[in-house]
C-alpha cells in the first residue's frame, strides 16, 4: 500500500463502476464480455478501504433500468454481481445487498445476503445494489408496507447509512439515481477511466480530493 496519510477519510463511499462495455468495445470484444473485467477492480478496491479503515462501501451493481438491455447483457452483468459478492464472503467483512427480490432478473443465489450477513471476523459493510431502482426504494417498497399494514418510516434501503464521498468511473457525471436518500450531502468525485481500467492511484486521488473538501452538511 502506497505510504500516503490523510487528515480525514470518508466514512462511506459510494462506488460507480460505469464503463465496462464501452471498455470491452475498446478492446474489440462484445459488449456483454466487459462485465467479468469489473470483478476483481471491486476486490482490489475493497481491500484497499478495508486497509485503509473505511467503515462502508456501497457498489452500485445493476438497475432495474438496466434491465431494459438485451438478454445476453443482462445474463452477464447478473453473473458478474453474484461473483463480486461471493468473492467478498472469503474476506472480513458485512455483505448487504438491496434490490427488489419480486422480479426474476434479481439473482436468486443473492437472497440470503437481503439481510445482512458476517463474514469472517466482520469489518467493512459492503452494500451491493442490485436490480436497485430509486423509486423502488422510496415509494413501492412503502406501498407494499401499507399493504401489509406494517407500515414504516422506513425505506428499502434503510441500512445503509449516509454516503460522504461517492466516485463515479467512466466520465460521466450524473448519479443515475444512486441512493437518492444517503447522497443528499455526498461529495461527488469522476475519474475519467473506465471501470476494468481501475487502479488504486485513482482511488488515492479520490480521496486526497475529498481530504481538501470543506464539509459543512448545510451548516
Amino acid at each position: 500500500m502506497k505510504n500516503i496519510s490523510f487528515k480525514r477519510l470518508p466514512k462511506h463511499i459510494g462506488i460507480i463502476p460505469d464503463g465496462n462495455r464501452r471498455w470491452a468495445q475498446k478492446q474489440g470484444f462484445e459488449k456483454k464480455n466487459g462485465y467479468k473485467y469489473g470483478i476483481e477492480p471491486g476486490v482490489q478496491l475493497f481491500d484497499t478501504c478495508s486497509k485503509l479503515g473505511i467503515d462502508e462501501l456501497t457498489f452500485y451493481g445493476f438497475t432495474k433500468d438496466n434491465c431494459k438491455r438485451p438478454s445476453e447483457q443482462t445474463e452477464e452483468f447478473r453473473k458478474a454481481c453474484v461473483e463480486s459478492v461471493m468473492k467478498l464472503t472469503e474476506k472480513n467483512c458485512e455483505i448487504l445487498v438491496v434490490g427488489d427480490t419480486s422480479s426474476p432478473l434479481f439473482p436468486k443465489e443473492l437472497v440470503p445476503f437481503t439481510t445482512r450477513k458476517i463474514f469472517g471476523k466482520g469489518g467493512t459493510k459492503a452494500n451491493f445494489l442490485i436490480n436497485y431502482g430509486w423509486q423502488w426504494d422510496i415509494f413501492k417498497y412503502k406501498k407494499n408496507q401499507v399493504d401489509n399494514k406494517k407500515l414504516t418510516n422506513n425505506i428499502a434501503s434503510a441500512d445503509i447509512s449516509r454516503i460522504d464521498l461517492i466516485i463515479r468511473w467512466g466520465s460521466r457525471r450524473r448519479l443515475s439515481g444512486f441512493l437518492p436518500i444517503q447522497s443528499v450531502y455526498s461529495d461527488f468525485y469522476i475519474v475519467k477511466e473506465l471501470w476494468p481500467e481501475f487502479n488504486m492511484e485513482q482511488l488515492y486521488e479520490a480521496l486526497k480530493w475529498y481530504d481538501n473538501q470543506d464539509v459543512t452538511l448545510g451548516g
